[in-house]
């Protein structure tokens, strides 16, 4: 899964060169020049993470990001602060804000690019890009395959990202709204007992190899992804 990354930063040469190297790491850039174009953004999607500028000429960064994470909606969007605010107090301040990590400008785009995997593995681990094994199950993002016991599944897209999902959140029972917001995605308006159907495919796939049973059904709550 590919990584929406929106880049709040009101120096336009700055932030082209921000979205450039998102776009050469594999990730898709979206950009905005201000708090307000970026709440508009996030209004119509979700991004996956947030770059953003301490100063932008509406609205304080660390205001934006607190405002941010007072939003249920928004709430468990990852920040990285980006500034050239130094003093321990500015990053103290930054990370109470609700950011996830902060850089200093300057700043190298590995460096950058490293805080960015380093925030989705640990935030969204289904965005990161390393295999996932788990009771017999193996799955490689970035190959699109899955083996279950060696033997290689045939999964549709939308399988293998519920698939890749339940991997990286084990054991965590997610009701079909959950299931809807996190693997078909914010404001897409489908029907939930479409999870339901995609759910059962996924058991069909794994049946011939004994593991359907790792997808349980929760009654009254949804479905759980578990090896008990």
């Amino acid at each position: 899964m590919t990584a929406n990354i929106l880049i709040v930063e009101d120096e336009p040469a700055i932030q082209e060169l921000l979205a450039f190297n998102v776009n050469q790491c594999g990730f898709k850039a979206t950009q905005a020049l201000d708090a307000n174009s970026a709440a508009r953004q996030i209004n119509q999607a979700l991004p996956d993470l947030v770059l953003l500028d301490w100063m932008l000429p509406d609205t304080q960064g660390v205001e934006f990001a607190r405002r941010l994470r007072a939003d249920q909606r928004t709430r468990n969007i990852p920040i990285i602060m980006l500034t050239a605010r130094t003093e321990e107090r500015d990053k103290v301040m930054g990370l109470e804000s609700g950011a996830d990590d902060y850089i200093t400008k300057p700043f190298s785009p590995r460096e950058l690019m490293a805080r960015i995997r380093a925030v989705l593995r640990r935030r969204m681990p289904e965005m990161s890009e390393e295999t996932v094994t788990f009771a017999g199950l193996s799955l490689s993002p970035t190959t699109h395959r899955v083996t279950a016991n060696g033997a290689a599944l045939d999964l549709g897209p939308t399988e293998f990202r519920i698939l890749h999902f339940f991997m990286t959140h084990p054991e965590r029972v997610y009701s079909r709204t959950q299931l809807l917001d996190q693997v078909w995605g914010d404001h897409v308006f489908v029907e939930e007992r479409t999870v339901d159907v995609h759910i059962r495919r996924l058991r069909q796939a794994l049946e011939p190899s004994g593991l359907s049973g790792l997808v349980q059904t929760v009654r009254g709550s949804g479905y759980r992804f578990s090896p008990d």
